[in-house]
């Protein structure tokens, strides 16, 4: 018999798990929950699958994420690419009924089940996002050849600029100050400063943060996370004005390097709309598309959770790119950590 309860003080017995079972990912682990409920105020069930002698069979992290604004979603995970369910065929299987029945209960619009991979079930399917995979060879020195003569001229053209790269927790600050910027640029609400503060705290050796600096200007930054092999660009941003320097080639080049010497073997570019600019960009490092197929049950004709791509949501975009930044920066957070 499979049976289901809530994580109660067995964060380090959860994290193993998640390290020994094939699909866990950074996105799992119980320190997130330290960022969703203590810094954004979402409600966090996460859902342990054991059977009559106590033993972990499958595991599921889920948050809350409700406000007036924008509506009421179950999800695992918000902000991030995966965290749906892993662990044995019959764990995740009584995983998902729990969370399809916790979201009915709680009457929630949407539950998205977020994974690289398809779920076992018969729920509905989104492929609204893709993320594009490169795999890395063993030295910087390869990955440089491998590239055309146009992509590394870009590269080098912030070099020669006098542009450098900076990596550490430290820059967490300066991150945010080109993130923010860029947010306003796009029209989207930004995550509060203390929700990435938060995460290099509890995750430090996952977590790798980098800051392009012109002088002593952050122009372009970067903040993802080391598992195992792989790396994942979670969140990347460069200041427009800076265009046609190109830092943001220079950004991603330096990530690449820095994963290459962590001994990554596969570089995650990070989730974005399939065939828009941003993925385009992502191409061309030579990497392949992976889709994100997420499992969705929903209680009435919710499609998606809020997407900037909504025409309500793009003018609303576009007069949040005329507010100050001032503004902006002070009611962004209290908007974005009500966006699932």
């Amino acid at each position: 018999m499979i049976s289901i309860a809530l994580l109660d003080g067995r964060e380090s017995a959860w994290d193993s798990f998640v390290a020994s079972t094939p699909g866990g990912t950074f996105c799992h682990l119980a320190a997130w929950r330290g960022v969703m409920d203590d810094v954004l105020g979402h409600e966090c069930l996460y859902a342990w699958a054991h059977d009559d002698a106590g033993r972990g069979h499958a595991l599921l992290p889920l948050v809350r994420v409700r406000s007036r604004l924008f509506g009421d979603y179950l999800v695992s995970m918000p902000f991030l690419n995966a965290g749906g369910p892993i662990g044995s065929a019959d764990g995740v299987a009584a995983l998902i009924d729990y969370a399809v029945q916790r979201a009915r209960g709680l009457g929630v619009r949407l539950l998205e089940l977020r994974t690289p991979q398809p779920l076992p079930s018969t729920l509905r399917v989104s492929s609204r996002k893709i993320t594009v995979r490169l795999a890395l060879p063993e030295s910087s020195d390869a990955l440089w050849k491998q590239f055309d003569s146009k992509l590394r001229s870009q590269i080098r053209r912030p070099q020669k600029a006098g542009f450098v790269m900076r990596f550490g927790i430290h820059q967490v600050g300066a991150f945010y100050e080109v993130f923010a910027q860029n947010m306003r640029s796009l029209g989207t609400p930004v995550l509060p400063l203390r929700f990435f503060e938060r995460i290099a705290s509890l995750l430090p050796a996952a977590v790798a943060c980098g800051v392009i600096y012109h002088g002593e200007r952050p122009v372009a930054a970067g903040f993802g996370f080391l598992w195992k092999d792989e790396f994942e660009m979670t969140w990347a941003s460069s200041l427009r004005e800076y265009g046609r320097q190109a830092p943001n080639m220079l950004l991603y080049w330096s990530f690449l390097e820095y994963a290459i010497g962590h001994r990554v073997r596969t570089f995650d570019f990070g989730r974005c709309t399939p065939g828009g600019g941003t993925h385009r960009f992502k191409l061309q490092w030579g990497g392949m598309n992976a889709l994100l197929p997420w499992t969705q049950w929903a209680s009435e004709d919710a499609a998606t959770t809020p997407s900037p791509d909504r025409p309500a949501y793009k003018l609303a975009a576009a007069v949040w790119r005329r507010l100050p930044l001032a503004v902006t920066n002070r009611i962004g957070p209290l908007l974005a950590r009500q966006l699932p």
